[in-house]
């Protein structure tokens, strides 16, 4: 029975690898030998020439097996039968693995695995491998960071309610659009670079508060008159990135189920900034909005790190300004901080 499969194995080999094709409707100018085994095995050999064809009659499958010349590794009971060489190393096509009762034959990306460890009930099982996921040295995508916003004072906290310009979290959207391009240096340790554009906005806690240009810095004003719905200052940045990337399932062999990780640093400039109110007036009506050109008193530049944490699927990012939001002395002295989801 293994001696059958590996000769089929062969077969099926050389049928691929010459292009050969069989065809019952079309005559074949060519000399062939049917061999029968068991109830309905039959394996087909196609000889176009004269003198290996009158040799190939006289031989059985045991003489043709032998004729192959085939060493087995004692010691593991492989038995590689075909095999390529070329500049990027040998690369086995046809591969035999027995043990006592089991026999597993690899060819190209098929396993098939024949069982005889139960008298009288063999088993045969095929398996076929999934083509790895290449890894070029250098390659470029697109990705989508999706978050939220808010800012550390001087002392290196959230502000407190009371401020009226604490953040609220939902609503608070951070959205980036980044073309990047990595570079390989070795397995699993890419250097990445970016360019792309990001949108913050800070959306207030109390929506009594408007943000306005006062006389040299931003005022936050509280409006009493009318019924606020919401408030917020926002700004948009041209921002270039480098990250120093850690995947430690291609280190492992693990493809995308190991831990990943990345950091490094970035710089944006400012492309606008604006300010939104949105209220409605108490003796009713509809709503009604304010907007205002804030950006005057937003710092043009900002840099800071960015880090990246990925499992699986999912991909996690932070970003921390090191400089604040506003210019100094035209605002409070607050430092950007984001964290959300890459897409």
């Amino acid at each position: 029975m293994k001696k059958y499969l590996l000769l089929f194995c062969l077969l099926g080999f050389v049928q691929l690898a010459f292009g050969t094709k069989l065809e019952t409707n079309n005559q074949v100018e060519k000399d062939t030998i049917l061999i029968e085994f068991g109830k309905s095995g039959k394996i087909v050999l196609v000889v176009d020439n004269k003198e290996d064809f009158d040799k190939l009659k006289n031989m059985n499958v045991n003489q043709i097996i032998s004729e192959l010349d085939l060493k087995i590794d004692e010691q593991t009971g492989e038995l590689v039968v075909v095999e390529v060489s070329g500049k990027k190393g040998t690369k086995e096509i046809v591969k035999v693995t027995e043990d006592w009762n089991k026999t597993e034959v690899t060819v190209g990306g098929v396993k098939i695995l024949v069982d005889e460890s139960n008298p009288g009930n063999t088993k045969v099982k095929v398996e076929t491998r999934g083509r790895k996921a290449s890894d070029p040295p250098f390659r470029t995508y697109f990705n989508l960071d999706l978050g939220i916003n808010n800012y550390l004072d001087a002392n290196g906290n959230f502000p407190g309610s009371s401020a009226p310009y604490a953040v609220k979290g939902w609503g608070s959207w951070n959205l980036g659009l980044n073309w990047m391009a990595s570079q390989r240096i070795s397995k699993g340790f890419n250097w990445d670079i970016g360019l792309g554009v990001q949108w913050y906005n800070f959306k207030f806690e109390n929506r009594d508060f408007q943000a306005v240009r006062g006389d040299g810095e931003i005022d936050f004003i509280q409006r009493t008159e009318v019924d606020g719905f919401k408030s917020k200052i926002s700004a948009s940045y041209l921002t270039a990135m480098s990250l120093f990337r850690l995947d430690f399932g291609k280190m492992n062999d693990n493809g995308r189920k190991g831990l990943r990780i990345a950091a490094g640093p970035y710089a944006g400039y400012r492309l606008g900034g604006t300010s939104k109110y949105v209220y409605r007036p108490i003796d009713g009506g509809g709503r009604r909005k304010e907007s205002q050109n804030t950006g005057i008193y937003l710092n043009n530049f900002r840099y800071g790190i960015r880090g990246e944490v990925g499992i699986g699927r999912f991909n996690f990012f932070t970003t921390y300004d090191l400089n604040p939001l506003f210019e100094k002395g035209a605002g409070p002295e607050l430092n950007a901080l984001s964290f959300g989801m890459i897409f």
